[in-house]
């Protein structure tokens, strides 16, 4: 394993790791249905990009344009685990965890605001950081949030992207999920009465289709990313962010990159006549619907991997 540091544009301060035989989740979490295709191994690189004084874990592999993977809530880029290398036979494919997730840092509120302008914010000091240029942004759920925010206020920045079951319309909760919103008590739920059985529950009623295989492995690796008191705090700020989703629609028909709009057909949180109205709002945006829930890149990732291909540019 070798480091290397050194400071990119914008005084963001880079380091390196490079690994021949990167950790990687076993099959068996990475959902049903997913093979590996038959090309070598891709090389990953682990860089932790601190920008505006947050560290941020990012995972690259492959070469190429490059596509910027930006992960949900309460979740890592390890969500991408079945789609990056095959992404990377392709593409320079780079997938950060967002701050406050993850292994990247998770600085108090009082020191960081959590957000969705703040999250493209720290993408858009990643770009400067790495030298990237111009990217084709893959946004997931919250992540799908940041990339509408990314495209209308950076346009510069944006080749292609790439939306799945991006957060945007004003959507309703279970029960269960609104107990975090409570007044008082929510916080103390939150942070602290949390446990992984109701985590593993929210992934079961809320991301995942029925009847779909649930990856615990992968699942347990969330939780126990989050369960800091650190983890915790930085999650439920992100929650009352993300309350009120005006500002997010009011970017929609901002935005001019070429679109690509896929959509789990399952979604129990962001139905699929959410996807239909985003592609109708962005001009030319073409809309593809899978069979799976809320995150599609996770459940049927050869058909995530087939779309998302033919739609980014090659060369």
């Amino acid at each position: 394993m070798e480091c290397i540091t050194h400071t990119g544009r914008r005084g963001v301060s880079i380091s390196r790791r490079t690994a021949k035989n990167p950790g990687k989740i076993s099959s068996s979490a990475l959902g049903a249905g997913f093979r590996y295709g038959a090309g070598a191994m891709v090389e990953r690189v682990t860089r932790d990009v601190t920008a505006r004084g947050v560290r941020m874990r990012v995972v690259e592999a492959g070469t190429g344009k490059p596509v910027l993977l930006i992960h949900d809530f309460l979740v890592s880029h390890l969500e991408f685990e079945g789609v990056l290398e095959p992404l990377a036979e392709r593409f320079r494919v780079l997938a950060p965890d967002l701050p406050g997730f993850g292994e990247s840092e998770k600085p108090s509120p009082a020191r960081y605001a959590y957000g969705i302008e703040s999250f493209a914010e720290a993408m858009v000091d990643m770009i400067a950081g790495l030298e990237l240029g111009r990217v084709s942004v893959v946004g997931h759920s919250l992540g799908g949030a940041a990339a509408i925010t990314l495209a209308a206020e950076h346009p510069e920045l944006v080749e292609r992207l790439v939306l799945v079951n991006a957060m945007s319309y004003p959507f309703r909760l279970d029960f269960r999920s609104r107990l975090p919103f409570l007044p008082f008590v929510g916080g103390l739920l939150f942070k602290q009465l949390y446990g992984r059985g109701m985590f593993r529950r929210h992934f079961r009623d809320n991301v995942f289709s029925p009847g779909f295989s649930l990856p615990l492995e992968r699942i347990d690796r969330y939780y126990d990313q989050f369960n800091t008191p650190a983890g915790r705090e930085s999650a439920h700020a992100v929650m009352q962010s993300i309350r009120d989703t005006r500002p997010i629609v009011a970017r929609i028909t901002r935005i001019t990159a070429p679109t690509l709009v896929v959509w789990g057909r399952s979604d129990r949180m962001f139905p699929a006549s959410f996807g239909q109205r985003l592609a109708r709002e962005i001009a030319g945006a073409r809309f593809d619907v899978l069979d799976a829930g809320h995150s599609p890149n996770e459940e049927r990732p050869e058909d995530f991997v087939r779309s998302v291909s033919r739609f980014l540019p090659k060369g």
